[in-house]
């Protein structure tokens, strides 16, 4: 899913200029985006090859990393327009202190971009979205060569590997289960339903879903909303929850009555239990909140302020831990 960026604000605000100006202005920017440069690699800001490109990683190794223990591996991927960095920033999503609390290593994978700079980056999660899903950029060989290669280097515990995301990337979170599941153990989608071309998973993969009723990107019910695509050429009539829930329910054998738990005041929690391999499938609905990542805060200002009625990383990392994996 696309989240408002710097150039979309920009577009709007053109809308009060004949086109011409409008379309000068969109070719300078463009411009000087095509000529920026690529990001500056660090001890935490990575490289690594796939095909032809360079595709670029943040990763964070907690202090308390003990090679000779097997650590849990966690994939944070961003919303469609957004990057690495951004999920990164603890301000937002605070992955990263949850990752020295619970001392499990957090990467940051960057998606595709056609620019240098890796900003305005989308994921290839099927029938979404953006330069990534149009030009089918190969995003699942490059998570796969990505916990490879973090593997080699760190003690990894192959049974608790995890990948969570923010609307596109929980989109693309929806794929690896679909497309990985020998490798990945569980997956987060926060605000981003299963937007699948197809999905054949070779095992059970544990499903925490988190969502809003007022989300008026990722419509709960299923299609976009009014302000979900800038372009309405390439708007995506998107998976509701219920549907997508009901898919992995089946996809994992669980049985389909959930337990409804009140997870507060403002959200409540269905989890589908006795699931083949011992894996689980969790809805967690909240009132409020619209496109954003409960507990957190919005790298925007657009669109209602994320709910605090539950800390959706919180909330993620215990259903993971709690399935004993």
């Amino acid at each position: 899913m696309k989240i408002i960026t710097t150039f979309t604000l920009l577009s709007l605000s053109m809308n009060l200029f004949a086109g011409p100006f409008r379309d000068k202005i969109r070719e300078r920017w463009l411009n000087r985006e095509m000529q920026g440069e690529a990001p500056k690699l660090t001890e935490n800001l990575r490289a690594i090859k796939v095909g032809d490109k360079d595709r670029y990683y943040i990763i964070n190794v907690p202090k308390s990393y003990d090679k000779t223990k097997a650590t849990p591996l966690l994939l944070a991927l961003h919303g469609g327009g957004g990057n690495m960095e951004i999920q990164a920033a603890d301000r937002f999503y605070k992955v990263l202190s949850k990752s020295e609390k619970e001392g499990f290593i957090a990467l940051f994978p960057n998606g595709y971009s056609k620019f240098p700079s890796g900003k305005f980056a989308t994921w290839n999660a099927g029938n979404c979205c953006g330069d990534a899903s149009d030009l089918n950029s190969d995003d699942v060989g490059f998570i796969k060569a990505l916990i490879q290669e973090v593997s080699a280097k760190y003690n990894i515990d192959s049974k608790r590997i995890y990948s969570i995301g923010m609307s596109n990337g929980a989109m693309m979170s929806y794929r690896l289960a679909c497309e990985l599941s020998d490798v990945i153990t569980g997956i987060g989608a926060v605000a981003g339903t299963d937007n699948t071309t197809t999905c054949t998973p070779k095992n059970p993969v544990s499903v925490i879903h988190i969502h809003a009723k007022d989300d008026t990107h990722v419509l709960f019910n299923g299609g976009a909303g009014e302000d979900a695509f800038q372009d309405k050429t390439k708007v995506t009539n998107f998976i509701s929850v219920p549907s997508t829930i009901e898919k992995w329910v089946k996809f994992n054998e669980c049985n389909p009555k959930p337990k409804r738990v009140l997870a507060s005041s403002g959200a409540y929690c269905d989890q589908y239990l006795e699931c083949k391999n011992n894996v689980s499938v969790k809805l967690c609905v909240t009132e409020k909140g619209g496109h954003s990542w409960p507990g957190g805060m919005k790298p925007r200002g657009v669109g209602p302020r994320p709910t605090d009625a539950i800390s959706a990383t919180d909330t993620i990392w215990s259903f993971f831990t709690e399935q004993g994996h």
